[in-house]
């Protein structure tokens, strides 16, 4: 009778737990991809948190790993969530699956996306990769938003540090690096950037995911390019921030610049900066007793991202 209990509640238990789903990026052969040695690789980093943070430092096979909430909480929008590392690892777990979960918890279907590290021995045109990445990302969103329960025009894009920068990226580019998806719908419904990297200029940018995205004598045009701030149209998508105010990673100015920008563009905005909280935080600013994913949450109820 026992052994019958605990299978029951093994099943209840599992049944109440997000389900989980790693697909390629891409079916067949991966676009830009040049033959090399790179494997993934994970390892657990305790240089930052005595818990140590889940890290890859190793992307050549792009991929989705798909959380979907339980069906009576699913409310039809999705995230898809570039966790950052300054393009040259990804913090996959703090900046990615813990995030995941949380927003399955508010309903909301997540997609986290490992894309493509920067390397020019793995890839031709390694500056636009990630973006071609999280723009098939994107579409294959909302190509199969049927499939999961998604409404195909509440498809956000979330990224933190460079993931952010990733983010603002695809958020502020639509037109597609892959001539396979001319014509689709690559533009992302919102966008949520936590301590994001924006800008690539001298006086605010973050060289070092600059370096690893462009390289050490970038061409002007390309760092004016994905110098976000100065990409902003009336067409960039509603946009919710965080940053704090001692973060000395990625300064806030490039939160407040962005922010400014799409004011300046009337673009629906809202920015919190904290006082405290340096950089790189994930979920838990713990100077603050302010929830700043409560508060993004409420940012999507009031913006009718979600109910």
């Amino acid at each position: 009778m026992q052994k019958l209990f605990w299978s029951a509640f093994l099943v209840i238990l599992i049944a109440r737990l997000p389900a989980q789903q790693v697909i390629p990026l891409y079916d067949g052969a991966i676009p830009n991809a040049k033959p090399c040695n790179e494997r993934e690789h994970e390892f657990v980093d305790t240089s930052w948190n005595k818990n140590g943070l889940l890290i890859v430092d190793r992307v050549a096979k792009p991929t989705l790993t798909i959380y979907a909430p339980r069906k009576d909480r699913r409310n039809g929008t999705a995230v898809v969530i570039c966790p950052g590392g300054g393009y040259a690892v990804l913090a996959a777990g703090h900046e990615g699956a813990d995030i995941a979960k949380q927003l399955n918890d508010a309903g909301v279907t997540a997609f986290v996306l490992r894309y493509r590290l920067p390397k020019e021995e793995c890839m031709t045109d390694k500056a636009h990769v990630p973006l071609m990445d999280a723009q098939q990302a994107i579409w294959y969103v909302r190509r199969h938003a049927q499939q999961y329960g998604i409404d195909a025009q509440k498809i956000g894009i979330m990224g933190f540090s460079a993931g952010g920068h990733l983010a603002s990226t695809a958020g502020t580019h639509f037109d597609p690096v892959r001539k396979e998806l001319n014509g689709a719908d690559l533009r992302p419904n919102f966008m949520i950037l936590i301590y994001p990297v924006i800008s690539f200029n001298d006086t605010i940018g973050h060289i070092g995911s600059r370096d690893n995205l462009l390289g050490k004598n970038p061409d002007r045009k390309l760092v004016r390019f994905f110098s976000n701030e100065e990409q902003i149209t009336p067409r960039t998508p509603p946009t919710f921030l965080i940053h704090a105010s001692d973060d000395d990673v990625v300064v806030p100015e490039n939160s407040i610049r962005f922010y400014e920008a799409l004011l300046r563009n009337k673009v629906p905005a809202e920015l919190h900066l904290y006082e405290h909280g340096g950089h790189g935080f994930g979920l838990h600013n713990t100077t603050t007793k302010e929830d700043w994913f409560k508060s993004c949450i409420e940012w999507m109820k009031v913006n009718k991202l979600i109910p």
